[in-house]
């Protein structure tokens, strides 16, 4: 296997990672007791977060390449449940696209402050300090 599919693997492992993490509390939820953002609030943003450092630190991809894909966990976990629920009643979610830019105003933060840490560790674990 190569470095690049490999490196693309886990990218897409972290992206279900961080989908599964934030989705399985929100998606149990009942409908009418879902209040964004304050539903997708919990332990499971860690995982985005900390997938994001990992995947800057360890150099599989670029910083913003990390940012979209882990940012994109949260609004992709709501799109999920958008399309279930749609698909179950098509009168639920009549305002869908705002909770999705609800969940990225929760989701890119999230992994931007992961993907800044992982990059400062991956400068500084390369960065020679004799040098300057």
């Amino acid at each position: 296997m190569s470095v690049k599919v490999r490196k693309n693997l886990l990218l897409a492992v972290a992206f279900v990672s961080g989908v599964l993490a934030v989705g399985i509390p929100y998606w149990s939820m009942a409908y009418g007791k879902v209040k964004l953002p304050i539903a997708l609030v919990g332990p499971g943003l860690f995982v985005p977060a900390g997938a994001a450092l990992l995947l800057c630190a360890s150099r599989v991809a670029s910083l913003p390449k990390v940012l979209l894909i882990m940012g994109a966990t949260v609004p992709a976990t709501v799109c999920l449940r958008v399309a279930w629920d749609v698909a179950a009643d098509p009168t639920s979610h009549n305002l869908w696209p705002f909770e999705v830019v609800i969940a990225s105003f929760l989701g890119f933060p999230c992994a931007l402050a992961g993907a800044i840490v992982g990059s400062m560790i991956a400068w500084l674990i390369t960065h020679d300090p004799k040098k300057t």
